[in-house]
């Protein structure tokens, strides 16, 4: 569990009697009267020798302490846009303690930035994250540039982020009001991030910041400054520190083995990156969505524990990627985000719930607490009792997700078993088929494909052991199909025991079933029983008030691979080089397949990673 659990406390913005906005937390301004736009071209751009060093590169990574308002943002990113020799990818990771709700930034920036600015302001208050501890990754320009937020106290979450970073802007308020901002061990872990030849800037000449910026490993120096300042302090990574940045990222050819929720997730998360991405399943003899075949629904919800723990984390994670990544598909692969309700009756239960609400502080667009009046109207139907409401909720078609995501051009798919791998040095990876024949190479590969990917890691030469991803077990379950319009079911997705989704075509799902010893996966009499009970009891009506789906089929029945912590194995096998896992997601699949692709992708393309290094170590193959 979490124990460094941190609410996040949002900006308080006032204005001086110039009218610079300024922080009442910390009784200092955002940028100086001279201007903010102005101090971000002289002093960052400037000191960090920009447009000039990003040019003709395939990528480049900014780090910022302190986001502030958006100013430093909004000029590098017009800046980069305007450069006809502009890298091909910009990344910027900044950190912001005390962010700005979205309706502050939006009255502050179009107050304040000129018209040029205001447009990419605009764009960046769309996409504005709700303010919740941890990473948040936005993406603009059709994904060219990026924008980690990370939420919470630098301290924390300076230690938390991956990145391998090509310039730095220390933006911090005054060392006087902020020395969290200036710390040696900050400066350590920027210099832990930095690729070789970083460079740095800031309007900061203290004699404590540069030595400690000395120490840490840069050379610093002072140039002229602008307005009120005489100098700035620079820097540049003295010779042999740093990461090596290789020029090549994102070329490689790549095979993702399975062709369900997990591989489309990669799959698709690597094609848009610009991949060249196969992907193998015996499967797709029946179609691109055949291995969810007649899975008319399913859901994705974020989830909250008292302490914020490792699930709960994840979970938001994957949620707010799928937003992003699915949102934009068409028709009936495009989730409905309808919300989802999880029923709490027990009145102990519901007294945890509300407490765990009230110490985390969540912001309340996000999730809410709702009486059993408030949870009755939101579902359109009289409920037996209330419950946390996640407007982030979503009821899903996963046949039509999954051909969707696989339908991107970039990704080809291909009908047939991997039986084996072998590395060669000049192919790189190949997979054979039972006979031995050849069926696919490429310089990268991902093994997506649920419980048989423990088999054919063994294949392998060269693996080490992995007790508790060999360990991965399988659990049958069904859901089933019920008739009725959507005055029949509910507007919104019903959790708790068991789940109950909005109808669709006059038909809805409920759930389900966890059968961890079964032999087969199957709809059975007694699994319908037992999912009768639990829709009856989210919907507040005896089960034999249900009524079975004209549907063909009563219900859809399928496999879950999971181990021991129920999380999933999401990351690199280290002793070979070009070797992935992306499996064991249970029954989360929805919200761990953008997650995984994302994860997977940003290490491949050299891109801030979307998730904290403590999480990244939760699912690592072990």
């Amino acid at each position: 569990m979490s124990d460094n659990y941190e609410a996040l406390i949002p900006a308080q913005i006032a204005f001086n009697e110039q009218g610079v906005p300024l922080s009442t937390t910390f009784g200092d301004v955002y940028h100086p009267q001279w201007g903010a736009l102005e101090q971000a071209a002289r002093v960052f751009l400037h000191g960090n020798h920009l447009p000039e060093r990003w040019q003709g590169k395939e990528t480049f990574t900014v780090c910022e302490t302190g986001f502030g308002l958006g100013n430093n943002f909004f000029a590098l990113w017009q800046a980069w846009r305007g450069d006809p020799r502009r890298s091909s990818r910009l990344h910027v990771l900044s950190f912001e303690a005390h962010p700005l709700t979205r309706e502050d930034l939006q009255c502050v920036v179009m107050r304040t930035l000129p018209e040029p600015e205001k447009a990419l302001a605009a764009q960046l208050i769309d996409a504005w994250p709700p303010l919740l501890p941890g990473l948040h990754r936005l993406e603009f320009e059709g994904g060219r540039l990026t924008l980690t937020l990370a939420f919470g106290t630098v301290a924390r979450l300076a230690r938390q982020a991956s990145a391998g970073v090509d310039a730095f802007f220390l933006d911090g308020f005054a060392p006087r009001v902020n020395p969290d901002m200036w710390t040696r061990a900050l400066f350590g872990q920027l210099v832990r991030m930095a690729n070789s030849g970083a460079t740095m800037a800031t309007w900061c000449c203290t004699g404590d910041v540069r030595r400690g910026l000395r120490d840490a490993g840069f050379l610093v120096s002072k140039i002229p400054g602008h307005g009120g300042k005489r100098e700035i302090t620079v820097g540049v990574l003295r010779p042999g520190m740093g990461r090596y940045c290789s020029p090549g990222a994102g070329q490689e050819d790549v095979l993702v083995v399975g062709g369900g929720l997990a591989g489309a997730g990669v799959a698709h998360a690597l094609a848009v990156r610009g991949h060249t991405v196969t992907v193998m399943d015996p499967v797709f003899a029946q179609g691109l969505g055949a291995s969810h075949k007649g899975h008319i629904a399913a859901a994705i919800t974020p989830v909250i524990s008292r302490d914020d723990d490792i699930r709960s984390r994840l979970s938001r994670a994957g949620v707010a990627r799928a937003l992003h990544r699915w949102q934009g598909l068409e028709g009936e692969a495009r989730p409905l985000r309808c919300g989802t309700i999880e029923l709490v009756s027990d009145a102990a239960r519901a007294a945890v719930r509300r407490e765990s609400l009230a110490r985390l502080a969540f912001p309340s667009e996000w999730v809410r607490w709702l009486d059993v009046a408030e949870a009755s109207q939101r579902a359109g139907r009289c409920l037996a009792s209330g419950g946390l409401w996640f407007a982030d909720g979503q009821r899903v078609q996963p046949p039509a997700l999954i051909e969707a995501l696989l339908s991107h051009p970039r990704i080809r798919c291909m009908a047939g078993e991997a039986s084996s791998l072998e590395r060669d040095n000049a192919a790189g990876w190949i997979a054979m088929d039972a006979q031995g024949n050849t069926r696919v190479s490429a310089g990268q590969v991902v093994l997506a494909n649920a419980a048989q990917a423990v088999a054919l890691l063994s294949t392998i030469p060269g693996i080490l052991r992995r007790p508790k991803f060999e360990a991965m077990y399988r659990l049958a379950g069904q859901v089933s199909f019920y008739s009725g319009a959507d005055g029949d079911s509910t507007r919104v997705v019903l959790a708790g025991d068991g789940y109950c989704l909005p109808a669709q075509h006059a038909c809805f799902v409920g759930g389900s079933t966890y059968l961890p010893d079964a032999q087969t996966s199957e709809v059975t009499v007694q699994g319908r029983a037992d999912i009768n009970k639990k829709v009856a009891g989210l919907l507040n009506v005896i089960p034999s008030r249900l009524t079975r789906s004209s549907n063909a089929a009563d219900g859809w029945a399928g496999w879950r691979a999971a181990v021991a912590d129920r999380l999933p194995v999401i990351g690199r096998i280290d002793e070979v080089p070009g070797l992935w896992l992306a499996c064991a997601y249970g029954s989360r699949g929805l919200s761990w397949a953008p997650l995984a692709g994302d994860i997977i992708g940003a290490s491949l393309n050299q891109e801030p990673l979307p998730l904290e290094r403590e999480l990244l170590r939760s699912i690592f193959p072990r």
